[in-house]
């Protein structure tokens, strides 16, 4: 036997001796204040009917009461339970521009930040869907497979930054190709990519990416971050705080502008849809909605086996003693001194004949 909330169990010798004392004070405060009416012939008249025997029963199913109830409310727990459960769901692989650029501030704090923060909160919205995470500048990795398990993912998903790639450029044609590798071929569950990023793919092949994408069944979806004006790339020490901004070869400050046009084609091409990051996060919800409009084919079956919970058991022992004190009579029954006359009565007529 095990007990799920095991803290009960330890009030067990502490609230019983208090009933206990508590019962023996109130009883002996009755009796004192029986006695003080100073007259033994009425004392015995008005006690005369009590049902010593049945108080004596209250008292015990009162403690018997409490202790089945610290049972119940411990949650015994004992056998065991086998069940297979079918996850359902779609396999969303997310592909997080972490180049240079989304660090420009034209988002608050910045584009890539913000982009964590969305993503984040996306996964809280998948329930029971599984999602993966890519991360990508000039190259891309899988920072963490499929899963549903948010917590782990969460932590994965606040390492991403620029450092963790040292390939300068942003290479969103490779970024779709990792994410599509991250499927499961053998599910047939919808797939969905959705890149996040501020657009400024310097590379045509981006368009063959994503038309694999859609001959592989995946919907493709794209999040600009940015503004079509420009930000400058800030330049940061090791304490995060800005020293500059980063100029090109010229030594002209960099400006990095959000590039829809390229984006709205790349999720026309993968048969999804183009949203642009706004102040309010108005595109998370209406992604979200997209994503559960898409068919929810099962993912997965896994077996989970958990402990019976007897905690009704002491509940219904608990009722029941409560019944039973309602039950006991305070007191007993007797029969009037006119009733027990008209008998005498009786008896001695029948004793004349």
């Amino acid at each position: 036997m095990s007990f799920a909330n095991p803290f009960f169990l330890y009030l067990l010798p502490i609230l019983l001796p208090l009933l206990t004392v508590f019962l023996i004070w109130a009883g002996r405060r009755q009796r004192t204040a029986l006695n003080k009416l100073g007259n033994p012939a009425l004392v015995q008249r008005l006690t005369a009917s009590v049902n010593w025997p049945g108080r004596r029963w209250q008292s015990l199913l009162w403690l018997a009461a409490l202790a089945t109830l610290l049972l119940a409310m411990a949650r015994p727990q004992w056998g065991t339970e086998t069940k297979e459960v079918k996850q359902h769901g779609i396999e969303v692989m997310v592909a997080l521009d972490v180049s240079n650029s989304m660090l420009a501030q034209d988002i608050k704090p910045d584009r890539l930040s913000r982009a964590k923060m969305e993503i984040a909160e996306l996964m809280n919205r998948l329930g029971g869907n599984e999602i993966g995470l890519v991360v990508f500048s000039g190259a891309s990795f899988i920072q963490f497979p499929l899963t549903s398990d948010t917590n782990t993912a969460l932590t994965f998903l606040d390492s991403a930054r620029p450092e963790v790639i040292s390939k300068p450029g942003t290479d969103v044609g490779d970024a779709i190709r990792t994410a599509l590798r991250g499927f499961d071929a053998e599910r047939p569950s919808q797939k969905v990519i959705i890149l996040i990023t501020d657009g400024e793919a310097h590379d045509t092949a981006v368009f063959d990416a994503a038309k694999e994408a859609a001959d592989q069944g995946a919907r493709l979806y794209t999040i600009g971050f940015g503004s079509t004006a420009g930000e400058p790339i800030p330049l940061r020490d090791a304490a995060g705080n800005v020293t500059g901004y980063k100029k090109d070869q010229n030594g002209q400050v960099v400006i990095s502008k959000l590039d829809e046009a390229t984006l709205q084609k790349i999720a026309e091409i993968g048969g999804g849809k183009y949203y642009h990051a706004g102040a309010d996060g108005s595109e998370l919800a209406a992604i979200a909605a997209e994503l559960d409009a898409l068919q929810k084919s099962s993912l997965s079956t896994r077996v989970e086996t958990w402990s019976i919970e007897r905690f009704q058991i002491f509940l219904w022992a608990t009722l029941m003693a409560l019944v039973a004190i309602e039950l006991i009579p305070d007191r007993l029954r007797q029969k009037s001194s006119k009733r027990a006359a008209m008998g005498r009565a009786l008896l001695s007529t029948g004793g004349e004949k």
